[in-house]
């Protein structure tokens, strides 16, 4: 279910068009290049009565047979393999990406019990999609598809449901892990690709269960890389794929598929005032989703980097250390933050003593690992994709001259 900057909006009807048939044959006269003869005693009906037959230069020559018109061969196209064939290269390959991997699409069912009153609760259900990880019944989906839920259930290609339990969850990167108990023959894992290397223009193949319509695709393109968008954590999510290929609710959790079948991204949120699909859609890339997953199938959490510093002002020329964690990994690098210092005012005949901040002894940041820092964004972006206990080498402004500080990063866990 796609809850993030959207509007809910629910299926209004389906509106079913009946296609009559005429059933009949169309059938061609045989022509044979002779005149009609008429018997002298009768005229046809619509002719002209006349006392001589029209003379036989009258009529065009003609062939002596004409053959019946009939339905050529259609053109071969690309054979399926399965009696179908595809009239175009673009038509074999969605046909091709959605049969290699539909089977890995499950549908995830979730109860959700909501107070009504102080003694009364509701219960509410939702859907989203997920995606079969391997033959032992890991499954992937979003965080907020399963979110809050008591009860959580994943429905296979062939209709078997399976109750669901929780193996481990990354709320600020939107992902969770589940386990079912199904057997491997009703399995079908997809393959995972790279984000690494991806283009915009790229062909993208999007399957979920919008309004619960089980393994539905659509097509399209990446539109656009490295967009940024928020979780429920309230968290940037970074590296984030856009997408035009349709995306509805119940499309959440669902595969972001390249051409050769493989998973490239899960497709989490759409862009919409409306609450309809605007062709704008956003996918968590791969290459994240191994991160984190590997980190839920060990410690059921996700133990995320940290550079130890709390707050950070952002100027036209780089990022203005305020805060350091007592202790933390920037404070031990030897990181400077802002001061607190004590002034003394005159106010009348009495003189007050105020507490300031002083900026004038705090580190600049403006870059880490070579790349430059404007934001506080561009900062946490390349510490994202460490690990604790990774170095990064921070670019500082300190006293008029650049210096660089490597700094160890230490750890925390996540929600």
């Amino acid at each position: 279910m796609i809850r993030k900057a959207l509007v809910a909006f629910g299926l209004v009807g389906f509106g079913v068009i009946a296609g009559v048939t005429l059933h009949g044959a169309l059938r061609f006269p045989v022509a044979t290049g002779q005149p009609p003869v008429f018997p002298a005693e009768s005229t046809p009906v619509g002719a002209i009565p006349s006392a001589d037959p029209p003379p036989a230069s009258f009529f065009p020559s003609a062939p002596s047979t004409v053959p019946v018109p009939v339905a050529g061969p259609l053109p071969i196209g690309i054979d399926m393999g399965d009696g179908f064939y595809a009239m175009t290269a673009e038509e074999a390959l969605n046909v091709s990406v959605y049969d290699r991997a539909n089977r890995s699409v499950v549908n995830i069912s979730t109860t959700t019990l909501r107070p009504e009153s102080m003694l009364v609760s509701m219960e509410v259900e939702g859907n989203g999609s997920g995606v079969v990880m391997d033959k032992q019944g890991l499954i992937l989906t979003n965080y907020h598809v399963i979110s809050g839920s008591q009860k959580v259930t994943v429905t296979l290609f062939n209709g078997d449901a399976y109750p669901a339990s929780l193996v481990g969850q990354d709320a600020d990167n939107d992902i969770a892990v589940l386990q079912i108990s199904a057997p491997e023959t009703a399995l079908f894992p997809v393959p995972w690709g790279d984000s690494s290397n991806l283009r915009v223009g790229q062909h993208v193949v999007a399957i979920g269960n919008p309004f619960g319509l089980e393994r539905t695709m659509t097509t399209g393109i990446i539109s656009s890389l490295n967009r940024q968008i928020r979780s429920k954590t309230k968290r940037q999510i970074h590296s984030i794929i856009q997408i035009d290929a349709a995306l509805n609710q119940g499309n959440s959790g669902g595969p972001l598929l390249n051409s050769r079948a493989e998973l490239i991204g899960m497709n989490t949120a759409i862009a919409t005032r409306s609450g309809d699909n605007a062709g704008i859609g956003f996918a968590i890339p791969i290459n994240t989703i191994k991160r984190v997953v590997s980190q839920l199938l060990t410690h059921g959490k996700v133990i995320r980097p940290t550079i130890g510093i709390l707050q950070v002002f952002e100027t036209d020329r780089g990022l203005l250390v305020v805060n350091v964690t007592p202790n933390g990994a920037a404070e031990r690098a030897g990181i400077r933050g802002s001061k607190l210092a004590r002034r003394k005012n005159r106010v009348g005949l009495l003189q007050v003593e105020q507490e300031i901040v002083d900026h004038s002894q705090s580190d600049l940041i403006v870059g880490i690992d070579g790349q430059k820092v404007k934001r506080s964004d561009d900062l946490l972006g390349v510490i994202e994709s460490k690990r604790p206990g990774d170095q990064v080498v921070l670019s500082v402004v300190r006293g008029g001259e650049t210096v660089q500080v490597p700094i160890t990063l230490g750890g925390h866990e996540s929600n």
